[in-house]
């Protein structure tokens, strides 16, 4: 045992990508770092947090609290008490793994090339980490890219469809299903690696009797393991009488959302523009099967449908790039392995039109600001910035929302209701109640049909002591006859009940 041990510890010593991974390792958490000492600001999270909250309050999802996604994201939030110090701490971990991860993929795609490895992972990194394109909001993304890797790692296992014990290709769509319930676009990847092994297991010239030798229990184990937690969901929702508002939340909540962007001459012209651009992508990669190897197979396809993701919804949202980051910086990777100068001239054009098409769209973090947020939090943790100037800057609003928070503290019992009307939903989480109705925000309720004459009969029925209207709210829809405004607040207008 002790022989054993010292001879992994020699290989270990001699081993260039152990210490490489010794490397990012620290990398990735002092990138990351500033992000688990941030305030509370950002919308989306706020949701995130009433919601963990509703569950460990007892509410059922969709049918008592309401958002548009599916559900591992609220009940991740719900695990850590939506406290964001704890989630954004285990989105950075997951994260790292992430990297870890994508480390080990890209060692086997390009044949153990530590320099195309190297700069596949720390590009990734540094992309991940940082806020350029929101790695640091513990977004469904951020949660769902280590379970679409790892698949990667076991599909590419797979892709001689030899027997395993250890059933990879179950494994792979479990993998893919639980990173489907974080996020749907998920289903793209799971597509994206489904035909990479039906394209690389294709014989040369297809026949009948070639068609026979291919083994498509393979197959029927991706698709098994991918609907598993499917199942397993539908049921869970079906024993409390929610799977009506599951399907509609999660699925048919986002049809109106995904045509929004997507006009072109029809609704979703657009989208079938780009449908029949990833099927002429798919049909190239099939008919030049036999002269590109399966790594680039697999590298461009992966891209391919994992832009198809990023652009699927056509809203300009820059977290919804991290859904292709990891597909994006391996075909970087990729570059480094090319062996001759019109592959890598080839390759060059298409990582320069891939990064131009993403920049056309999307708006990222600036440079210089990515900068000053580092320069941010150093500042504060050295106590040479105030709180408040600390919070503004991630968002004028911040302050307001933590002076709101404690005012409600201060005059509210844990019985007393408040309604905010509004779409800082943090307010709730940072003053640890929650909303009258399953609405959080003033856009759910807006967009949903029936939502305003919903929240009047609960405003009705709950009688909140305040009513809270933020400043950058819409109109106010519903009528305050039984309150009055005894208090002045900067950016916020506070309605008490009479008594």
């Amino acid at each position: 045992m002790t022989k054993r041990l010292l001879h992994l510890i020699y290989r270990l010593e001699k081993s260039k990508a152990f210490w490489f991974i010794l490397f990012i390792i620290p990398f990735f958490f002092l990138l990351r770092f500033p992000s688990i000492v941030e305030p509370v600001w950002y919308g989306d999270e706020g949701i995130y947090q009433v919601l963990g909250k509703a569950i460990n309050h007892g509410e059922v999802l969709y049918r008592d609290v309401w958002d548009n996604k599916p559900p591992l994201l609220y009940v991740t939030y719900a695990l850590f008490n939506s406290d964001q110090f704890s989630v954004r701490l285990a989105s950075l971990v997951v994260g790292l793994l992430a990297a870890i991860a994508l480390f080990f993929l890209s060692q086997k795609l390009f044949n153990k090339n530590l320099l195309a490895s190297v700069i596949t992972t720390v590009l990734f990194s540094i992309l991940f980490a940082t806020p350029f394109i929101e790695g640091n909001i513990a977004n469904a993304e951020n949660f769902m890219l280590l379970p679409v890797i790892l698949a990667g790692l076991f599909i590419n296992q797979l892709s001689n469809l030899k027997q395993h014990k250890l059933k990879p290709e179950l494994f792979a769509g479990l993998l893919l299903g639980i990173a489907f319930l974080f996020k749907i676009v998920a289903l793209f990847d799971f597509a994206a690696f489904f035909i990479f092994l039906v394209i690389s297991t294709l014989p040369k010239k297809l026949s009948v009797s070639s068609l026979k030798q291919i083994n498509f229990r393979t197959f029927g184990m991706i698709l098994l393991g991918f609907f598993l937690p499917l199942v397993v969901t539908t049921l869970y929702f079906v024993s409390q009488n929610a799977l009506a508002d599951f399907i509609r939340a999660t699925f048919f909540g986002n049809i109106g959302y995904v045509g929004w962007g997507n006009k072109l001459i029809i609704p979703q012209g657009l989208l079938i523009l780009k449908l029949v651009l990833l099927a002429i992508v798919v049909l190239i990669l099939f008919v030049k099967r036999q002269t590109i190897s399966k790594a680039t197979i697999f590298i461009v396809l992966w891209v391919a449908f994992s832009l198809f993701s990023t652009f699927f919804s056509g809203r300009p949202y820059t977290h919804y790039v991290l859904v292709s980051l990891p597909s994006i910086c391996l075909l970087v990777g990729l570059l480094f392995t090319m062996r001759t100068p019109q592959q890598r001239t080839m390759l060059g054009g298409i990582i320069l039109l891939v990064f131009m098409l993403i920049n056309t769209t999307f708006h990222f973090y600036p440079l210089r600001k990515t900068v000053s947020y580092y320069q941010n939090v150093l500042l504060f943790l050295t106590a040479k910035k105030d709180v408040t100037s600390y919070q503004s800057f991630f968002d004028r609003k911040t302050p307001r929302d933590y002076e709101l928070a404690s005012f409600i503290r201060k005059h509210t019992t844990p019985s007393d209701q408040i309604f905010i009307w509004g779409d800082s939903a943090q307010i709730y989480a940072l003053a640890d109640k929650l909303p009258p109705s399953k609405y959080t925000v003033a856009y759910h309720i807006t967009q949903n049909k029936n939502g305003i004459e919903e929240m009047q009969q609960k405003l009705d029925e709950v009688k909140p002591k305040y009513i809270i209207i933020l400043e950058e709210a819409p109109k106010m829809p519903f009528h305050l006859a039984w309150y009055h405004n005894p208090f002045t607040f900067q950016q916020a207008i506070i309605y008490e009940r009479y008594h």
